[in-house]
């Protein structure tokens, strides 16, 4: 078996790197939610051709969010507890991904430093599954208070996120629009709250009340791909396939690795009756996911 061979000690093997629409799918997160995260410096990315993408240290970060926010840690307290590790031991290379809940069921947030445990905010835990420890293994850091009184007061970010759990149990989607309109009433230019009201009608069938949630979010960001993208259906549905078109290379051109977005155009294309157009659209469309139904059609397609 033959093996990439090191020279100074850098392995020439190319490491796995993942783009935003992968991550969203090996998570079960939308793209609006994880792009956001990316935007709002919660998740750590780097970026190649002028696009983010994660390796594999990246995606141990993302499962922790994930993880703190399904056992009910707020957003806030997440991004105040890794501005906090990072003050305090700015030697933690990736703070986010040392993040742990204490225990099951308990929104409490620690971190292993060393031998011990601690609270982000320099609390000293005890670790009752260890051998007791020395009085000074316990004793409490300076213990700074938290913003207004410790509690984490309801903001644009927490009514989006409450949404964006909400928004993947069907039975509560009319909760998720509400924490969406709430977010949106704090903050009128939060375009994923908007994208992701808009697809929440869409999913109802409530078109014109979706288009507008969409123009919403594209007049707060132009270049807010799931609007794009979702905008560019809508209009493909009317029959309405010039705009359409506009919509979608928008959606494509912001974000060169939304397959979904090479694929509906090279479909569109095609059905319009122009198949050169097409091809080139397949073609990406296969560079950036080689499997599947949609990739055999394809590959089809590119061998007439």
């Amino acid at each position: 078996m033959q093996r990439a061979r090191a020279i100074c000690g850098y392995s020439t093997a190319r490491v796995r790197e993942y783009s935003l629409s992968e991550v969203a799918r090996i998570f079960q997160l939308s793209p609006a939610r994880l792009r956001y995260w990316q935007r709002t410096a919660l998740i750590p990315t780097s970026a190649a051709d002028g696009q983010p993408v994660f390796g594999f240290r990246d995606l141990v970060c993302i499962r922790t969010v994930k993880t703190l926010l399904e056992s009910g840690v707020p957003i806030r307290r997440i991004r105040r507890s890794v501005k906090n590790l990072r003050e305090r031991i700015p030697e933690l290379e990736r703070p986010l991904g040392s993040l742990r809940v204490w225990l099951d069921g308990s929104d409490r947030v620690v971190v292993r430093h060393g031998d011990a445990w601690m609270e982000p905010d320099g609390q000293l835990v005890l670790d009752l599954a260890l051998a007791p420890p020395e009085a000074d293994d316990v004793r409490p850091l300076r213990r700074e208070p938290a913003p207004n009184g410790g509690s984490d007061p309801a903001s644009a970010l927490d009514w989006f996120e409450l949404g964006c759990q909400l928004d993947a149990d069907p039975r509560r989607q009319d909760e998720a629009m509400q924490a969406y309109r709430r977010a949106i009433e704090c903050d009128a230019s939060f375009s994923d709250a908007h994208c992701n009201l808009g697809a929440l009608h869409q999913g109802r069938g409530e078109r014109d009340a979706a288009r507008a949630c969409y123009e919403r979010a594209l007049a707060a960001d132009p270049a807010h791909v799931e609007a794009r993208f979702n905008l560019a259906g809508l209009l493909e549905e009317a029959g309405r396939d010039e705009a359409a078109l506009v919509h979608y290379r928008a959606a494509a051109r912001a974000d060169p690795t939304f397959a979904d977005a090479q694929l509906n155009l090279a479909l569109l294309y095609e059905r319009i009756g122009l198949p050169r157009r097409a091809r080139e659209h397949w073609r990406r469309y296969l560079g950036l996911r080689p499997d599947g139904t949609w990739a055999e059609l394809a590959r089809r397609r590119l061998e007439e």
